[in-house]
């Protein structure tokens, strides 16, 4: 049986990804934060589930989980891992406390870092572990190739998976160990839902506030637009098991808005999204 890790694993996209993966024979480790969430988790998904207990951005307990992967394994390889959990942090640069935008880039761009140094040596990077090399897996969005007004943070760390997931997978041809990016656009998940928990009242004296009540009502139609999380689960299985894997996998609901987005020139396109959430030059 084939062994997998899942971060951000309780809901959501990473729910779905370890619900797909056991429908097909997989064993899969998935990460949470919360007692639970392991608890609900092994009860809806059976013996073939293992939870995680940790924060990807906890290094000790990421390590500790490595460990105990490790001791399951018996001596084989991880066949993948799925760098999955995330955070979206929204809000004009210019009036985002740093500490806001250095949590987004902890959770997003340096908890793959992490999950990657503990569970890599488990994919064949450890010369000592019999079995295929194993992948990763990262899931990206399609905001990883396009900066978006109002939610500068997510944007960058997105970006940031890109470049890092570039520059890895050649780092780790070195032990035949393959890296792949999932670029999903909108997905039906809890992070559209948790939109409405954004605290606007900061922002009441901002001059950005009209372009914030419009992106906020816009993600809340993504949240009832956008891809079933089990379509993104299908394309990281492709990802995991296809003999010749894409290196980047860009899945969207509006295929032609994003392609109109990525061939316009830069300055057109930013004319047209100015001009939709009032973003012009006032007088």
């Amino acid at each position: 049986m084939r062994s997998v890790v899942v971060t951000g694993a309780s809901t959501g996209i990473g729910w779905a990804i370890a619900k797909f993966l056991i429908g097909r024979g997989y064993r899969v480790f998935g990460s949470v934060r919360k007692q639970a969430d392991a608890d609900r988790l092994k009860g809806e998904f059976g013996q073939n589930f293992t939870p995680l207990l940790f924060d990807v951005t906890d290094e000790a307990a990421v390590l500790a989980a490595a460990r105990q992967v490790r001791e399951a394994l018996g001596g084989k390889t991880l066949a993948g891992l799925v760098n999955n959990a995330g955070v979206a942090v929204a809000g004009p640069v210019l009036e985002l406390s740093a500490d806001d935008f250095r949590r987004q880039m902890d959770i997003n761009v340096i908890g793959p870092v992490i999950a990657t140094q503990a569970f890599g040596p488990l994919l064949g990077a450890d010369p000592s572990l019999k079995g295929p090399k194993g992948r990763i897996v990262m899931i990206s969005s399609v905001a990883g190739k396009n900066g978006n007004p109002l939610s500068a943070p997510y944007c960058a760390s997105k970006h940031a998976i890109e470049g890092l997931s570039e520059s890895l997978r050649r780092e780790l041809m070195l032990f035949g160990i393959d890296v792949i990016i999932v670029a999903p656009g909108a997905v039906k998940t809890p992070i559209w839902s948790k939109a409405e928990q954004f605290d606007m009242s900061v922002y009441q004296n901002s001059p950005y506030l009209p372009a914030l009540n419009k992106v906020m009502a816009f993600m809340m139609k993504l949240g009832e637009t956008g891809l079933p999380a089990e379509r993104i689960a299908e394309v990281v299985f492709e990802a995991l098991s296809a003999a010749k894997p894409r290196v980047r996998y860009q899945i969207a609901p509006d295929r032609m808005r994003h392609f109109i987005t990525a061939t316009l020139p830069k300055r057109t396109v930013d004319r047209i999204i100015a001009k939709r959430l009032g973003l012009l030059p006032q007088g």
